[in-house]
Formats: structure tokens, sequence, C-alpha cells
């Protein structure tokens, strides 16, 4: 039986890795990954170090745990949008409205996910995610084929890597330092291009 002070030990030590992370995570946020440093975590979350290597772990488990949370809010995002109703194409729309908004609402946990920490484990975890939603993306389109609704030639696996990575590289167009970057404004009209165009591109063509 578990008795109040290890009730409340446990919870000091949860809420001890919490600030960790969380301030690993504005670390990375604020100055990148590069700057991300034990010391500079402990004293932003006003811990020992010996205390971040007991709740966590060194650096790569912190940056595995700041990669862990984003891909949890990214699946939060997502998992809502594929589980809505309606046509291929409605729910189409609906799954790139919700990673639009994640990028743009998260954006720090979104450039994780794009171009996430070159730790293997954290490489692993955000690779696995990745293939899980284009797997996703990948039925989804499969459900347009297998209807009618969409073009019979489609490859759904390679359609929805190029989806992906398409829709990517135009909001990596806000992150942009050159004359290149785009505005919130001009980045609405691109994205509205995009899926006037992938829309088109996906219907099935009728003979007139």
């Amino acid at each position: 039986m578990t008795t109040e002070p290890e009730t409340r030990t446990r919870r000091r030590a949860a809420a001890n890795r919490r600030a960790v992370v969380e301030a690993a995570r504005e670390i990375i946020a604020g100055e990148g990954a590069d700057a991300l440093t034990l010391e500079a975590v402990a004293e932003r979350a006003d811990v020992a170090v010996q205390t971040i290597y007991n709740r966590v772990g060194g650096r790569s488990a912190l940056l595995t745990a700041v990669a862990e949370l984003a891909m949890e809010e990214n699946r939060a995002y997502m998992d809502a949008a594929y589980e809505a109703e309606g046509t291929v194409e409605e729910r189409l729309l609906l799954v790139t409205a919700a990673y639009v908004r994640f990028a743009r609402e998260r954006p720090h946990e979104f450039r994780i996910l794009v171009d996430p920490p070159a730790e293997p484990e954290t490489l692993e975890g955000v690779t696995s995610l990745i293939e899980e939603q284009n797997a996703k993306l990948a039925n989804l389109l499969r459900d347009g084929v297998s209807t009618g609704t969409s073009r019979a030639d489609l490859d759904p696996d390679r359609t929805s890597t190029v989806l992906w990575a398409t829709l990517n590289g135009l909001l990596a167009l806000a992150w942009r330092t050159d004359r290149l970057r785009q505005d919130a404004d001009e980045l609405d009209a691109l994205l509205a291009t995009y899926v006037e165009t992938i829309s088109d591109g996906l219907r099935r063509k009728t003979e007139g």
C-alpha cells in the first residue's frame, strides 16, 4: 500500500520532471537545440543538474522528451481531423487545416518535428510519428480511390508523402530570414493555392 509520504514524493518528482522538460522546451523554442545544456535547463527550472539526471536523464534524453511532447500535441490535432466524418475531400481539407493550425499555434513543436535534433532516439520517435500520420493520410486517399471519387491511378503512399513534404515546405517559408520569407497573408494565399491544386489533382476526371 502506498503511504502518503511516498505519494507526495512521487508528485514532487513528477512536478520536477515537468518543470525540467518545459524549461528544455523553452530554451529550444527561444534559442534552438544547440543552446540546450543541462546547466541552462537547471537554471531555468531552478533545480540542480543532478535532478535533471534523476528525473529525465542527459541531454539526449531531454531532447527526446521535448520531441515526445511535440508528438503528443501533434497527435491531438491530427487525430481529431482524421476521426471527423465527411467525404474524402472534406476530410482531406480538415486534415490539412489541422496540420496548418498545429504549425501556427505550436510553431516550436512543429519545427522540432520538421527539423528534429540529430539524436538517434529523437529521430526514431519523430520518424515513427511521421510514418504513422502519413499512413493515415494514405488510407484516406485509398478510400477516395476505392469509392471512385479520386483518380484510380493514384499511388496513395507516394501521394501522402508528396502532400506532407510540400505542406512542410510551404509552412517553412515563415522561418526564412531572407527575402523569400512569407508573411501570414501571403502564406495564406499560397496555402489556398496548395489546397485548390491538390483538390483538383486528386479528383476523378469525368468525361464531358
